[in-house]
Formats: C-alpha cells, sequence, structure tokens
C-alpha cells in the first residue's frame, strides 16, 4: 500500500490497464469493475485467455436471477484481484495475458436466437487462438459453448461440477439447463467415455456413459482419489470445464436457482479444481449464480475465486512449460 507521502493509487484498471500488466492494488470496494481488474479490450492480438459474460437465464427450471451472475462475479472479484495467488503463491498474470471482454449481446425478444448468439460470440474469439473464461447465465449456456469449442478442438472430454446431470430427455430444440448435455453427446460434442460429473446428488436412471461421482463419495473418499480418478478418465483428450455453482451445498452457494442440499464444500470444490492441472485444458465456465438469492456475496465470492483458479491452472502450466 502506498504511505502518506505518496501519490495515491489512479486506479480504474479496468479502463486504465496496460498489456503485461500484473496484480496491481485498488480499492475493492470502488472503481470500474472488470474480472479481477483486467483491461477491457476487444483486441486479442498477443492475448492467452479471454474473459466474457453470458447473461442468459430464459432455460432455467426453477428461480431465474442468473443473467445477472457475470455482473456479480466481477463484483465479487475484485477481493482475488490484487494479492499473489494463495496456495499457487505467484500472480498468474506474470504469465498469461488476460482481458475481459465484455458480454455477449442479447435481444431479449428472441430467446430463440441464444444458441447461434453463444455460439458465434464464443467462436470469434476462440478463432483468435484465445482461450474462453465464459461466466454464466444459466447452464444451458454451456451447449453452444460446446459448439464452438468442439468445432474447434473436436469431441471434447467434460469435468462437470454440477447437483445435478443434466441428461434428462431432449427433442433437440428446447432451451433447458436439464437436458443439453444429453444433446451434446447425441450431437458429438462430448465424449462422455472421457468425462466426469462431479458433486452430483440427484437420480436420473441412466448415466449415458459418463463416469459419475456423487457428492457423498466427495464426502466420504476425499478430494485426492477423486483428483486421480478425473485424470485417469479424461487422460490427455482435450478437456472442458463447467462449474454449476450449485455443485457447492447451499451453505456455500445459496444464490443459486436450484439448490440441492449435501453438496460440496468450497474448500473441497476448490481443491478439485487446483487439481486439473495435468488435464489438456480448452475451456471453462462459471455458471447459475443468481445474487438475487445469494447472502453477503457468498456464491459470488465462491464463483469469483474458482473461475480465478482456472486461470491459475493455465498459468501453472505456463510456469512448467
Amino acid at each position: 500500500m502506498v504511505g502518506e507521502s505518496d501519490e495515491p493509487p489512479e486506479g480504474d484498471y479496468a479502463f486504465r490497464g496496460q498489456p503485461g500488466q500484473a496484480k496491481w492494488p485498488e480499492m475493492v470496494y470502488g472503481g470500474a469493475l472488470s474480472f479481477l481488474r483486467r483491461r477491457y479490450s476487444r483486441d486479442l492480438a498477443d492475448v492467452d485467455v479471454a474473459v466474457t459474460g453470458i447473461p442468459f437465464d430464459s432455460a432455467t427450471s426453477n428461480r431465474p436471477g442468473a443473467r445477472l451472475g457475470p455482473r456479480a462475479i466481477r463484483a465479487a472479484s475484485t477481493m482475488v484481484a490484487e494479492l499473489d495467488a494463495f496456495p499457487w503463491g505467484f500472480d498468474p498474470f506474470e504469465h498469461l495475458e488476460v482481458v475481459d471482454v465484455g458480454d455477449c449481446q442479447f435481444d431479449f425478444g428472441y430467446q430463440h436466437h441464444a444458441v447461434e448468439v453463444i455460439e458465434s460470440h464464443a467462436s470469434a474469439i476462440l478463432d483468435t487462438d484465445t482461450t474462453l473464461l465464459s461466466l454464466g447465465g444459466d447452464h444451458f449456456v454451456t451447449y453452444p459453448l460446446l459448439r464452438a469449442h468442439a468445432e474447434r478442438h473436436g469431441p471434447l472430454a467434460l469435468v462437470h461440477f454440477d447437483a445435478h446431470t443434466d441428461t434428462w430427455a431432449d427433442d433437440g430444440a428446447r432451451l433447458d439447463h436439464g437436458s443439453m448435455f444429453l444433446r451434446a453427446v447425441r450431437e458429438g460434442l462430448v465424449r462422455p467415455d472421457r468425462s466426469v460429473q462431479l458433486g452430483i446428488r440427484t437420480v436420473n436412471p441412466d448415466d449415458h456413459g459418463f463416469t459419475v461421482v456423487t457428492a457423498p463419495a466427495v464426502h466420504e473418499q476425499g478430494t485426492a482419489p477423486i483428483a486421480a480418478q478425473i485424470e485417469q478418465v479424461v487422460g490427455d483428450h482435450p478437456a472442458y470445464v463447467t462449474f454449476d455453482i450449485d455443485c457447492l451445498d447451499p451453505a456455500f452457494a445459496p444464490g443459486t436457482g436450484t439448490p440441492v442440499p449435501g453438496g460440496l464444500s468450497t474448500a473441497q470444490a476448490l481443491a478439485l479444481v487446483r487439481s486439473l492441472g495435468g488435464l489438456r485444458l480448452v475451456g471453462f465456465d462459471v455458471v447459475e449464480v443468481a445474487p438475487a438469492y445469494d447472502h453477503a456475496e457468498i456464491t459470488a465470492l465462491a464463483a469469483a475465486a474458482i473461475a480465478h483458479d482456472m486461470l491459475c491452472l493455465l498459468a501453472q502450466q505456463r510456469r512448467s512449460g
């Protein structure tokens, strides 16, 4: 922090930041908001990761409000935007050039265009050889994101954190945050034999070939053997990580649309996310934060920490490589 005789920090680095700028001090309670105070930019030349919001929640089946998730996650991210990353012990932005490209733009009157709009938005970013970290939005937004990523990388291994499998019956047309992964399998976007669903605590009579790890299994076995299982299933296949915040128990994430008791703690979830560094990671999202139901921002804070650690995984790989 600056001393009494020093000039105060100028702030608003979301607009004033420069390429290659590492973490910096800025008051957490004010200033222009971006994810982790990264500079806003649509220029992706020499950028490693683009962060974008997908403020869409018209596919939700219970409490709405996840369209406001990207805004809440950005606000909460100020808490982890300044210091070296814990427990990593380094500043990820000394190894990765990350920008916030803002939100995918929707016309609320044409919800049936959501798939093509999100896919086009993601594809334009991926076509610049930039990795994408998306902030939802309800979980349906992962489906068009998978379409864009599979177009570039081929069928994907899905590392899916959730209370629900999201593979219930799907007719190929409905906007439904509980059926889109079955559609993704049927369309060849996801390889279920290379995919793991974690934290599940709802019954689905068919696993559709996914490896399903329930929340009780994580509680009983601990995170280390589960992490080893993820690595064994995924192998060296290109992996997309999607984190539905309702994977966490409602005690740790009340601000979501379909909360289910008995979930993972924030500590368990972070341990599992931090274990994914050996995978071939090609894309990420954090979804289903509905701030109207949050308390003291604990859901948004958890989501911001998880998304921050997803970036740290890539920075760690860059450091090691």
